[in-house]
């Protein structure tokens, strides 16, 4: 139970940021799509980085064990990503 208070914790911080930041405005959203605007981008990345370098350090201390990564499903994604494609472009995305 813990587990997920911590997380729920965490995801509202995460969205609070984001839309503290001003990067739920739709203006911002559709420049990135424009490649005009590269600020969202850039929040990604740096959280990114950051929860992965937290995570590997509570590794390093031996708080965390990373699970093993299962194989990839290689024509499920094909096809999948292609039906994602699709839809977002029929949709005007």
């Amino acid at each position: 139970m813990t587990n997920y208070i911590i997380a729920l914790f965490l995801g509202v911080f995460f969205g609070f940021s984001l839309n503290k930041a001003g990067l739920t405005k739709y203006h911002k959203i559709v420049n990135v799509f424009r490649l005009t605007d590269m600020a969202v981008l850039k929040f990604m990345m740096t959280a990114l980085i950051v929860s992965m370098s937290g995570l590997y350090f509570l590794r390093w201390l031996g708080f965390v064990t990373f699970p093993a990564a299962p194989a990839t499903y290689i024509a499920g994604n094909l096809v999948g990503g292609l039906i994602f494609g699709v839809g977002m472009a029929l949709a005007g995305y």
